[in-house]
């Protein structure tokens, strides 16, 4: 298998498979949302790594397979392309992408579907799609703008070009940069600390945030106000507020 999900103590690497350079193909891509329903759904899955390996991430889609591709065969595969990564997007728990070496084109998409980036000193991040007479397809023109705002979106989709690990810091298209043999690790303690954590209110608050980011103050602000109230009636309510007044604040065990 090209992707496979590998669960430990709550947390569940979505790792990615097919030397030399991981690219994304259409059984890969699909591979992709298949796995990104099934850590969905279980709950033994708490939080979520994406990786690519010690050298690369992903560089992008398999060019010589979409060569091939007209335009009405695109029309049909470009919905199930960003489905898949929507699906990752839509994981309702913490998800981390762990980027070492190129995330480029499909690459960078997929690791903008995850809800903090760590990238390794030797990353190179892009959208090169314009190279291609083409335009980012995996959701890139939406959520690189999102994230980073629409002027600096535009300067990466217009040329093309690609960022170190230092810059993409800079841009906000990464969280943080750590040594290249450190990426998985800092990665995965990310992801195991959340998986710890209180389960209904971690996926209220992305869910609150995602959805927010989508409307107005005035709804968003409902969409808060309603995961808020509803957080009332969970036990992990129940177990943190007597901890914090029995024990103190910090101290309170979610599992």
């Amino acid at each position: 298998m090209t992707v496979s999900l590998e669960v430990a103590e709550g947390v569940g690497t979505l790792r990615l498979d097919r030397p030399p350079m991981n690219a994304l193909d259409v059984a890969t891509q699909d591979r992709i949302k298949e796995l990104a329903e099934e850590a969905t759904r279980r709950e033994d899955v708490r939080a979520v790594v994406i990786y690519g390996g010690e050298k690369v991430f992903a560089a992008g889609a398999d060019i010589k397979e979409m060569q091939v591709m007209d335009h009405a065969a695109m029309v049909v595969r470009a919905r199930a392309l960003q489905d898949s990564f929507t699906a990752v997007a839509r994981i309702p728990k913490p998800v981390v992408a762990a980027v070492t070496g190129y995330a480029l084109g499909g690459g960078c998409e997929l690791a903008l579907c995850a809800d903090y980036r760590i990238a390794a000193d030797n990353a190179k991040l892009g959208q090169p799609e314009i190279l291609l007479g083409l335009i980012p397809g995996a959701g890139g023109t939406q959520r690189l703008s999102r994230l980073i705002g629409p002027s600096r979106a535009k300067d990466l989709i217009f040329t093309g070009r690609q960022v170190k690990a230092d810059e993409a810091l800079v841009l906000g298209l990464v969280d943080r940069v750590v040594p290249a043999a450190e990426v998985y690790e800092a990665a995965h303690a990310w992801a195991a600390r959340l998986a710890q954590g209180p389960a209904i209110a971690l996926r209220a608050a992305k869910e609150s945030i995602d959805a927010g980011l989508e409307t107005d103050l005035e709804t968003g602000l409902a969409i808060e106000r309603n995961w808020f109230a509803g957080l009332f009636a969970t036990e992990d309510r129940e177990r943190g507020m007597r901890s914090f007044v029995e024990e103190g604040p910090g101290k309170a065990k979610f599992l």
